[in-house]
Parts: structure tokens; C-alpha cells; sequence
């Protein structure tokens, strides 16, 4: 089931029905996405990083935690495998992000490593997935050079760490920084994050099948299954109220991912027991990963091949509940917006903890590389409604469920 999710839901593909023509003029993102976001900025760049991705920021948004593969000095082949990175993040007077800077390398040499995240109780401590020493699995992750696929690894040595970022400098005393939080080296385990409060840690478990998602009690070490369904279910991120989950989930068999968010299940002493109810978020024929809440827990923003495999672009969906005219009222699945609007793949978005700047991976230098990129954001809460005569096109505002 793995193998057949990377060769044909993952991958993209060198042709697919939704791809722009190759003779068709680059998309002018800049004025496609004005009133959505705002203010772009390229945070990695080609001359460092081969490439880089999957960002995240610390709880009071001053740095980032990204993967990346950084060029060597002699101009050799980079390393094939993703190494951790954290940076601080660098504002002008008026608090706009304009860089990054002090990068600097935390993960073990020659290790593969992913899914960083801050604990949000303790701003020098990181939690990330590591290999720790080279993985078995041979080939390279991440976008392939010359093709447009996407490959997604699954090495057994994956577990996840607990990395002390005042002794983590990218020296040789690496060693006495990390600490294993979960995973033995003999399956995979990854795609960790935790929730707000940082007693609980989510994470993706391919010991106990194919792919499922567990919590993990960091206070007193209980593993709890939450998500078993047939398939593989992964990337999960808590709500910002700590109450609900997010995931992507391969069900249906068919190499498709939907979304779906869950109402967690706790105890008389408030310990995670389990999922209470669970909302699909999209019901289409396209790849939908990767998703991440708002801080308002009332939408997410995700990933989709809506528009083609070689052009993955960043859509907002509600996920949450509204209230009108003082009746709470569940939203999941409407209300589809398309938010990016370059070519290339635009894919991992996520949050800062106010809510201002999206952070996500693009292909949008002149090499097609994959880099960070920021853009203060200014979609408004509800769509614009379009006139009855209008048909809405693919992405557009109007407000409905996915098809």
C-alpha cells in the first residue's frame, strides 16, 4: 500500500490533464494572490540549499525549523538525504518578516531526518524524526531532479528525537543533545507535532500497520491509537484549542488522500483515550495532503492536485465551527479557496501562532527549485459570493463543498 501511495499519489507526474501547456507564459502569482497574500518573500535560496522545505515556527514566531539539503563548499554532489535546520527570523521596524538568518545545522551527519517542531514549553527544545545515522533506504527524498516527482521515504531507522537546541550546534558533540522520545529503529516512526500545551505528542506509526496515527503522553509515557483506518493515515497537527486533530488518510485504497479533522475523546482525568467524532474535509478525485490549521481553528489550509500534478497549489477549506446568530454551527468541507497561484508546486503551508505570515514550500525561483517562502496573509474570513449568473471556476470562492 506504501509503495503504491509514492508511485501514484505523491508523485508528480510529467504529464496530467491539469498541467498549463509548456508553451503558456509564466502565471503572474504576484497579482493572482494580491488580497490573499501579501508582501512575498523568498526565505531559502538555490545558492545554499539544493532544497528546502517543510518549515515550521517556534511558538513565539522568532525562528523557524525547516529540512533542507545544503550544497558543499567544493561544488560535489550535496548529500542525499534532508538535514535539520533552524534560523532566526529577521523583521524590519514594522514586525514584516524580510529574512532569515544564523542558520545553522542540528541533525547528526549523514542522517535523513523530517518533520521539525518546537515544544511549545520549552523554546530551546526541538522534536524532530531522525535516521541518526545513514538510513537504509537509498534513494533521495523530496522533489527529483529532471522529473517533477515527488518521492516520499519511509526508512525503518525513523524515530523521533528530542534535540536540546543549547547543545546542538552542528558540531561533533551532537550526541549529547538528542534524546528518543518514540520509535525503535526497526519501523518507522515520524511526522510528529505536538499540542499547544506540549504534553502531547502526535505522530504517524507504521510499527502497527500501514501508516496510523498515535498520541503519545509525553508526561507519562502512554501510546494511545487514533486513527487505524485501512491505508495510510498521517501528517496529523492538533487544533490551536488542543481539542481536535487533522490528517490526511488513504481509506478509500484508491492512492488518493482526503482530509479529515476529529473531535478527540478524553477521559474523567482529561487523558487522550481515542477519536469522538471525525469530519471529512474533502471528497474529490484530487491528492489532498499536508493540511494545517488557522490559529482561529476554524479553517485549514492544505496542498491539492486540483490544478494538475506538476502545479500542487495551496487551497483554504473550513474545518471548524461557526457561530450565526448565536448557534454554533459545524463548517467542514466548505467554503473552498485557492490561496497560491504560481507555477511549480506550492505545497506545506503553515501558520505563525498570530496568524499574520504563511509560511510554505515553493518552486518559485528561476531554477524551480523547492525554497521557503512568507506572505503576510490577507484572505478574508468568508468568500465572495459570486452573482447568480456566474459559474464558479476551479478554486474559485464561491461557497461549496469540494467535488
Amino acid at each position: 500500500m506504501i509503495s503504491t501511495l509514492l508511485a501514484c499519489a505523491l508523485s508528480l507526474q510529467t504529464t496530467s490533464p491539469g498541467a498549463s501547456p509548456a508553451s503558456a507564459p509564466p502565471a503572474d502569482w504576484r497579482a493572482a494572490e494580491a488580497g490573499t497574500l501579501h508582501g512575498h518573500v523568498q526565505l531559502t535560496f538555490a545558492d545554499r540549499f539544493a532544497k528546502a522545505g517543510e518549515a515550521y515556527f517556534s511558538p513565539d514566531d522568532q525562528r523557524i525549523v525547516f529540512q533542507a539539503v545544503e550544497k558543499l563548499a567544493d561544488g560535489s554532489e550535496p548529500p542525499p538525504h534532508y538535514a535539520m535546520y533552524v534560523a532566526d527570523v529577521v523583521r524590519n521596524a514594522a514586525g514584516a518578516i524580510g529574512s532569515i538568518a544564523n542558520i545553522r545545522r542540528v541533525s547528526p551527519p549523514g542522517s535523513a531526518n523530517t518533520c521539525g517542531w518546537f515544544d511549545p514549553r520549552d523554546p530551546m527544545t526541538l522534536l524532530f524524526a531522525s535516521t541518526i545515522g545513514p538510513p537504509t533506504e537509498g534513494q533521495a527524498p523530496g522533489y527529483q531532479r529532471g522529473t517533477g516527482r515527488y518521492r516520499w521515504m519511509f526508512p525503518p531507522e525513523m524515530r523521533i528525537l528530542m534535540c536540546d537546541l543549547k547543545k546542538a550546534d552542528g558540531s561533533s558533540q551532537w550526541q549529547d543533545s538528542l534524546t528518543p522520545l518514540v520509535g525503535d529503529g526497526k519501523a518507522y516512526v515520524a511526522e510528529g507535532s505536538t499540542s499547544p500545551d506540549g504534553k502531547w505528542l502526535l505522530y504517524c506509526d507504521l510499527a502497527h500497520g500501514d501508516g496510523d496515527i498515535w498520541v503519545l503522553n509525553r508526561e507519562n509515557g502512554v501510546k494511545t491509537a487514533l486513527v487505524s483506518a485501512p491505508g495510510y493515515d498521517g501528517g496529523p497537527f492538533f487544533a490551536p484549542d488542543g481539542r481536535r486533530i487533522c490528517y490526511r488518510s488513504d481509506r478509500s485504497a484508491n492512492n488518493i488522500l482526503q482530509l479529515y479533522v476529529a473531535d478527540l475523546a478524553f477521559d474523567a482525568t482529561g487523558h487522550i483515550v481515542g477519536i469522538a467524532q471525525e469530519h471529512q474535509v474533502t471528497r474529490d478525485s484530487n491528492v489532498n495532503w499536508c493540511p494545517f490549521f488557522h490559529p482561529s481553528g476554524a479553517f485549514l489550509v492544505f496542498a491539492s492536485s486540483a490544478m494538475g500534478h506538476r502545479n500542487y497549489e495551496v487551497f483554504a477549506v473550513d474545518a471548524g465551527v461557526a457561530d450565526r446568530d448565536g448557534v454554533p454551527q459545524p463548517r467542514y468541507g466548505t467554503n473552498l479557496r485557492r490561496v497560491t497561484h504560481a507555477d511549480g508546486a506550492d505545497v506545506l503551508p503553515v501558520f505563525s501562532h498570530d496568524g499574520r505570515w504563511m509560511l510554505w514550500t515553493g518552486q518559485r525561483d528561476e531554477g524551480a527549485t523547492s525554497q521557503l517562502y512568507v506572505a503576510e496573509w490577507k484572505m478574508p474570513p468568508d468568500p465572495v459570493i459570486a452573482p447568480p449568473t456566474s459559474r464558479p471556476t476551479a478554486g474559485g470562492s464561491a461557497s461549496r463543498r469540494p467535488d
